[in-house]
């Protein structure tokens, strides 16, 4: 599988800045595939060692600072050989290993010939905790589920990948480009972008195999839950998990407590939510009160929507079964399109700095699906899981920020095309919406 990350990892190893690397990711995203293929294809060598497979290897670390003792002892130990510029080092399932993380200040300061890379789940939960942490001493790189574009060349559609790329204009795409990717799309909302899940679509079509990866991802999820330091918070966390296609089936998808149980109170869950932020495992989104800069100083704390880390995995977790697929456009507009929303937002989250927010206008009822900010600007984004695209919302949000609003952007089974100031992006070209607003945004001004 050809994973986009490898040029930032390429970019890393070239740096003349580097310090050791830590890679975040959610469990079976691919951490430890990437690392150890981009040590076979960049180096003449890779040095891996799992520190969840061999506890014993944390003693190198606690006994002492020394770089290149710790080196010497885990080249014993683990008959590997690693030379400075030429061997990847890759520390694996870190999280409960404080003084490895520590000691990635050393390897900074006393040792920056070696090229070291740390991998782990939960790592985002480690990090957060107020232990020893060798700030400034790291380079930090996020891996998400594979995007639409990675899994059209899994597939073999390497040609409708190129194409998107190609793109220079906004104007409709031909039949004979659209129709495909509408279909593959469809195939991309029942995979989701876990690789796994993808491997057994795209290599064997099978449909039973990949219910069955995207069960088993969530099951070893459900599993990490129970490593909460307090006890009863696993109960709250796997409650807040298995209420999230209820919020989103919802036509307001703001969350609530009380989904999550009758009577239930924001102090009693927020450890478990934020738990489940620190992995990754969940995206929160504010609702913010108009455009402005900073975003963040606009956010109401109150208010926020919770989406999943993959939208395959959600379709899994609301048990919507594969076949949905084959039904027209039934996959984008099932449970309120929650789908199609938790598709959007993992493409953003990947091309935008800054976490999207969203916008309401209580009386009258008015939503705009995610803010974007873009550079100094800030975009509307109304998210459509059909050809129905009548947009009130947008015009409403332009009515009244009409001198923050440069350009709206709209995501639907709509053709590209640029009407006035309102973009309209086919679904299946999401992952190119930094690009697409740029040649918008040239477009208006020519």
């Amino acid at each position: 599988m050809e994973r986009f990350i490898l040029e930032k990892l390429l970019d890393w190893k070239n740096s003349p800045y580097r310090k050791p690397l830590i890679l975040k990711g959610v469990r079976q995203v691919g951490k430890t595939w990437i690392l150890k293929e981009f040590g076979r294809r960049y180096y003449d060598n890779y040095a891996y060692f799992n520190f969840d497979e061999n506890p014993e290897y944390k003693q190198f670390f606690e006994t002492t600072r020394d770089v290149e003792r710790i080196l010497q002892n885990l080249m014993l130990a683990g008959n590997q050989s690693i030379l400075p510029e030429k061997t990847l080092i890759i520390f694996d399932e870190v999280q409960d290993c404080p003084e490895v993380i520590n000691s990635m200040k050393y390897f900074c300061e006393n040792a920056p010939q070696y090229h070291v890379a740390c991998a782990g789940s939960l790592l985002g939960i480690a990090l957060a905790k107020p232990s020893s942490f060798p700030v400034g001493k790291v380079n930090f790189m996020q891996i998400d589920p594979m995007t639409f574009s990675e899994f059209l060349i899994a597939n073999g559609d390497e040609n409708l990948a190129a194409y998107l790329d190609s793109i220079d204009t906004i104007e409709p795409l031909p039949d004979a480009f659209f129709n495909p990717l509408y279909e593959k799309m469809k195939m991309y909302f029942v995979t989701g972008g876990m690789p796994e899940s993808v491997l057994m679509w795209t290599e064997a079509r099978d449909v039973d195999a990949m219910q069955e990866a995207l069960a088993g991802i969530l099951e070893s999820y459900e599993r990490d839950f129970a490593k909460h330091p307090k006890n009863n918070e696993f109960p709250k966390i796997s409650m807040i998990w298995k209420s999230i296609p209820s919020q989103l089936a919802r036509e307001n998808k703001k969350f609530l407590y009380k989904v999550v149980k009758e009577g239930a109170r924001a102090r009693e869950y927020e450890d478990a939510l934020q738990w489940l932020v620190d992995a990754r495992l969940v995206h929160k989104i504010y609702r913010s009160s108009a455009p402005g800069l900073p975003i963040s100083a606009y956010d109401d704390l109150s208010a926020f929507k919770l989406y999943l880390v993959d939208v395959g995995l959600l379709r899994r977790l609301a048990q919507l079964a594969p076949a949905a697929f084959a039904e027209g456009t039934r996959l984008f507009t099932e449970f309120k399109g929650a789908l199609t929303e938790n598709y959007i937002l993992q493409t953003l989250i990947t091309q935008f700095e800054v976490v999207p927010r969203y916008w309401t206008q209580v009386n009258p009822p008015y939503e705009v699906d995610f803010l974007i900010q873009r550079e100094n600007d800030i975009f509307p984004v109304e998210v459509r899981s059909a050809t129905n695209t009548s947009g009130k919302s947008l015009r409403k949000f332009k009515e009244l920020f009409s001198d923050k609003t440069k350009l709206r952007v709209r995501f639907s089974l709509d053709n590209l095309k640029l009407d006035d100031d309102m973009l309209n992006i086919p679904l299946f070209m999401a992952d190119h919406t930094d690009r697409l607003i740029g040649l918008a945004l040239q477009a208006k001004q020519s």
